[in-house]
């Protein structure tokens, strides 16, 4: 499975964020949505999508946590990241600070797939892609 993931776009989804998504099995997207015209041009690239509700969103429809499991592993999605690893969670996938991200702590991993937009302390506009296969993962930042 391959899950193409990305986070505070702020209004801007450039062109080839949508070519990357065509790849994917899933698309999650991690909040700051902003413009909610964007989640209808990531819908139309046709895989399924998440999003979770940022907190420069106003969507109440997107929800603020989303959990799910894939390829046996407990994944939770949400904006703004949990100080204290949350428990029965093998990752937890979040955007917020503009930064991209790949820690473990306490046993449970950190993702982030850092600002499509506005990247924040010297990182690259990135997204990243997620595959899950025999119950591990792979996690590859792409530039943008």
């Amino acid at each position: 499975m391959k899950i193409f993931v990305l986070a505070d776009t702020h209004n801007k989804l450039p062109q080839q964020v949508l070519d990357l998504a065509g790849d994917a099995d899933e698309i999650w997207h991690l909040g700051d949505v902003c413009e909610p015209t964007i989640t209808l041009d990531l819908e139309a690239v046709g895989p399924p999508l998440t999003v979770v509700r940022g907190n420069c969103d106003w969507n109440e429809d997107w929800p603020l946590v989303v959990d799910l499991t894939r390829g046996g592993l407990r994944f939770r999605l949400v904006h703004i990241p949990p100080e204290t690893p949350p428990d029965n969670v093998d990752v937890v996938l979040h955007g917020h600070t503009h930064v991209s991200r790949n820690e473990k702590r306490r046993g449970v991993l950190f993702l982030n797939p850092g600002c499509v937009t506005r990247p924040n302390r010297g990182s690259p506009r990135s997204v990243a892609w997620l595959e899950i296969a025999s119950g591990k993962i792979k996690w590859q930042l792409v530039e943008v």
